[in-house]
C-alpha cells in the first residue's frame, strides 16, 4: 500500500487550495469603501469550499460557512450613517484581511452609456469642479468596461477617496450628484461609475431574460443572426476589405491635416462589445450585484433612439430586472432624459429622439423612479452636452425630495389634458404646486397642432397662469391633436418657475415611426 501515498499526495496537489486555504474579496468590498446605512449589508468573498468565515464590524461579528464553489456571505445588521473611519475584519483558515478606512452612508451607481461616462474633466467647469472635489468622505470606485456571456463575479477596481486627481477621471454626472448629496444630507457617499459611451440597454440585461420574454423575441432573434454572421469568415472577409480601403483614407486625412474617418468595427468588437445582449450584465454590472446600495442613476437612450418603441417595454424590464437580482425592493431609478440633439432644427417633426423621450416619460410609470428633463441644455452638433452640472441638479431633486425628506420642487410640468373648442385647444398642465414659465419671450414656443388629416403645423400658444396654455394655428381651423416640444432639437421655451422644463409630448396615439414593420407577405406566384 505504500505505493499509493505519493500518488494520493500528486493528487491533493494539483486541487486548487486543497492543502493552503485562500481568502478572497471581490474588489467592491475594500478598504475606503462606503456601505448603504440602515441596510443589511451582504459582505462576501471566497474561500476553500466548508471553510467557516467572520466578519467583524462595528461591534458585530458575523460567520458563513463557504459553499460547493468556495463563495460565502454574511449580511451585517443594519448601521446608521457614521463618518469616522472604520476596521472591517474577515478571518478565516486561509488568513485575515482587514478592510481599513470603511464608512457608512449613501451608495448610488451610476450607469448608462457615453453622457453618463462623460468625465468630469470635459465638463465645462471640469477644473473648477476639481478644485472643489478634495472631500474624504466622498468615495468613488469605477468598473472597467468588460464585455462578455459569461457572468464576471470581480473587476480590476478600488475604492479611493475624492481628490483633485480621483475625481477629474470620474463620470461628471455622478461625481456631481453624489457631491450634492454628501453637502446637503451631510453624510458619506459612495459612488459606483459603471457607464460605458455607447451601450444599449439590452446589453445590460441578463440574456436568459430577455429570451423568456415574448416581447423581445424579434430582439433576440436579430441577435442571433447577428452572432452567426460575426462568428463567420466572410464577416472577417468583410472587414479586412473594409480595413484596407480604410488605411489610405486616413494617411490621406492626415496629410491634409484633418480628422481620421472612423476606422471599420471588427466582428470581434461587436461580440465583446456593448451592444450584445448580456455583454454588459455579465462583465460589468454581475460583480457588483448584491453591494449595497441606495439606488442608480441612468443616462442612457441615444444607442436605442432608432428603437424607441421597443425601448417603452425594454428599459422598465431592465429596471425590474436589476430590482430582482439586488433584492433589495423597489430601490430609487432616477434618469435623465434625451438631451435636445441633431443640427437640423424641424419642429414639430416625426423622429425617434422625441418618441425615445416619449418612452423614458413611461417608464416612471414603475414606483420609486423619476426623469430629469433636459431639452434645454443640450448642443445641436454635439451629442455629448458639456453642462452636466445643470443636469445633476436637476437629478439630485428627485433624491433630495423622495428620498432624504427635504421639501423641493422636484418633478417638472407634465400634460394633464386637453379640450377643443372651435378653432383653439386649450392644454392643462400639471405643475406639482409650481407655474408655468415662458421663457425669453411671453408666447408659448414649442406646440404644434394638426387636424384630421394627420398634418402638424406650428401653433401660437398663449399661457393663462398658473397651468394653462391655449393654442390657435390658421393652418388648422379644427385641431384634434397637440404635440410639445416633439423634435429631435425642439425649439421649445415653457418650464415651472423653478427652472424645470415642461416634458415633451403628444395628445394623439397615431403609430410610432419606430414601430417595427410586420414583414411583407410572400407575393403570389403566378
Amino acid at each position: 500500500m505504500k505505493h499509493k501515498l505519493p500518488l494520493l499526495l500528486l493528487a491533493s496537489a494539483l486541487l486548487p487550495g486543497a492543502l493552503q486555504a485562500e481568502l478572497k474579496l471581490p474588489s467592491v468590498i475594500g478598504s475606503h469603501m462606503v456601505l448603504q446605512q440602515n441596510l443589511a449589508n451582504p459582505v462576501w468573498g471566497w474561500e476553500t469550499p466548508g471553510s467557516t468565515v467572520s466578519v467583524s464590524f462595528a461591534g458585530q461579528s458575523k460567520s458563513a460557512t463557504a459553499g460547493p464553489d468556495g463563495k460565502w456571505t454574511v449580511k451585517l445588521d443594519p448601521l446608521p450613517a457614521n463618518a469616522n473611519p472604520q476596521v472591517l475584519k474577515i478571518t478565516s483558515a486561509g488568513g485575515v484581511k482587514e478592510l481599513e478606512d470603511v464608512l457608512v452612508g449613501e451608495v448610488w451607481m451610476c450607469s448608462g452609456q457615453s453622457n453618463m461616462g462623460f468625465q468630469l474633466r470635459e465638463d465645462w467647469n471640469g477644473e473648477l469642479e476639481a478644485l472643489a472635489s478634495n472631500l474624504p468622505n466622498l468615495r468613488l470606485i469605477k468598473v472597467p468596461q468588460v464585455g462578455t456571456q459569461t457572468a464576471q463575479t470581480d473587476f480590476k477596481g478600488e475604492w479611493k477617496s475624492s481628490t483633485k486627481e480621483t475625481a477629474m477621471g470620474f463620470s461628471a454626472l455622478g461625481f456631481l450628484y453624489g457631491r450634492y448629496l454628501h453637502q446637503i444630507v451631510g453624510v458619506p457617499v459612495g459612488l459606483i461609475d459603471n457607464a460605458w459611451g455607447g451601450s444599449a440597454a439590452e446589453a445590460w440585461v441578463r440574456r436568459e431574460s430577455l429570451e423568456k420574454d415574448p416581447r423581445f423575441a424579434l430582439l433576440m432573434e436579430n441577435t442571433a443572426k447577428n452572432e452567426t454572421y460575426k462568428a463567420s469568415p466572410e464577416a472577417q472577409k468583410e472587414w479586412e476589405l473594409a480595413m484596407e480601403k480604410y488605411k489610405p483614407a486616413a494617411e490621406a486625412a492626415k496629410a491634409a491635416n484633418k480628422p481620421a474617418p472612423r476606422a471599420p468595427a471588427s466582428p470581434q468588437s461587436w461580440l465583446t462589445g456593448n451592444a450584445r445582449p448580456g455583454n454588459i450584465f455579465n462583465g460589468v454590472l454581475n460583480p457588483t450585484i448584491g453591494y449595497g446600495i441606495k439606488g442608480v442613476i441612468w443616462y442612457q437612450g441615444e444607442s436605442n433612439a432608432s428603437r424607441a418603441w421597443e425601448y417603452a417595454q425594454l428599459f422598465p424590464f431592465m429596471i425590474q430586472e436589476w430590482r430582482k437580482e439586488w433584492n433589495q425592493g423597489d430601490f430609487p431609478f432616477y434618469w435623465v432624459q434625451l438631451a435636445d440633439f441633431k443640427q437640423e432644427v424641424k419642429n414639430p417633426e416625426d423622429c425617434d429622439w422625441a418618441e425615445l423621450r416619449e418612452s423614458q416619460t413611461k417608464t416612471m410609470s414603475l414606483p420609486n423612479t423619476g426623469q430629469a428633463v433636459i431639452t434645454d441644455l443640450g448642443e445641436g452638433k454635439d451629442i455629448h452636452p458639456k453642462n452636466k452640472h445643470d443636469v445633476a441638479a436637476r437629478l439630485v431633486r428627485w433624491a433630495l425630495a423622495k428620498d432624504y425628506g427635504i421639501n423641493i420642487p422636484y418633478r417638472s410640468p407634465e400634460f394633464k389634458s386637453m379640450e377643443v373648442d372651435g378653432e383653439k385647444a386649450t392644454v392643462h398642465i400639471d405643475c406639482f404646486g409650481s407655474a408655468l414659465r415662458p421663457f425669453d419671450v411671453e408666447a408659448a414656443v414649442g406646440f404644434a397642432v394638426c387636424g384630421e388629416d394627420k398634418v402638424w403645423y406650428n401653433a401660437q400658444g398663449i399661457v393663462h397662469p398658473p397651468s394653462t396654455v391655449v393654442l390657435t394655428c390658421k393652418e388648422v381651423p379644427k385641431p384634434v391633436a397637440v404635440r410639445y416640444a416633439w423634435a429631435n432639437n425642439p425649439v421649445c421655451n415653457l418650464a415651472s418657475k423653478e427652472g424645470l422644463p415642461l416634458t415633451p409630448f403628444r395628445t394623439d396615439n397615431f403609430e410610432m415611426i419606430t414601430k417595427p414593420k410586420p414583414p411583407e407577405a410572400p407575393k403570389a406566384k403566378n
